[in-house]
């Protein structure tokens, strides 16, 4: 606990130890200690986090719930374009006060150190493929400009080069070529 000890996410929570019933309502206002994801969205290393923060006392340990709002950046998957995206992503998680559960989060020194569990919240919550607006149209395949429009279908559609040679079995197929 040496190394993240005065860590903002690092909660002292010694006023609600074994006292089922009681709660704290806290706002954390931090950055992100590290990058969180790695694919088409990322929150960068010292972006702003804002945690409005719910801890209650059970008889079993304490409830630790909220939400957190982050912004993150990343390219849409249609056009390539970089834009920004807000999270507000929720979490809760029960530290006990022990456990026999290797995955479990234990109340430790009278604290809880939420920073795995508000890494883990943002990085599930960043989209797989983001997408800058639902009416974004990507590129176009042929030119590789961004559309501004719709696609338009053609009525005679183009065979892949590739698959030409198949296209003819379908011609020998048809009743006038027997």
């Amino acid at each position: 606990m040496s190394k993240r000890a005065h860590s903002d996410f690092v909660i002292p929570v010694k006023e609600l130890l074994h006292q089922p019933g009681e709660m704290r309502e806290i706002t954390l206002e931090t950055v992100a200690p590290e990058k969180y994801g790695e694919a088409m969205a990322v929150v960068a290393q010292g972006s702003p986090l804002r945690i409005e923060l719910r801890l209650e006392g059970l008889h079993e340990g304490i409830l630790a719930s909220g939400e957190i709002t982050a912004s993150a950046r990343a390219e849409c998957v249609r056009c390539l374009d970089v834009f920004d995206l807000e999270l507000q992503v929720d979490f809760q998680e029960l530290f006990a006060y022990s456990s026999t559960e290797a995955d479990s989060y234990l109340v430790a020194h009278d604290a809880l150190d939420l920073e795995d569990i508000i890494r883990d919240a943002v990085v599930l919550d960043l989209p797989f493929q983001p997408v800058c607006k639902e009416t974004c149209f990507g590129l176009d395949p042929v030119t590789g400009e961004k559309r501004t429009s719709a696609p338009v279908s053609l009525d005679a559609e183009e065979i892949d080069p590739r698959w030409q040679e198949l296209s003819k079995l379908l011609e020998s197929d048809s009743p006038e070529a027997s």
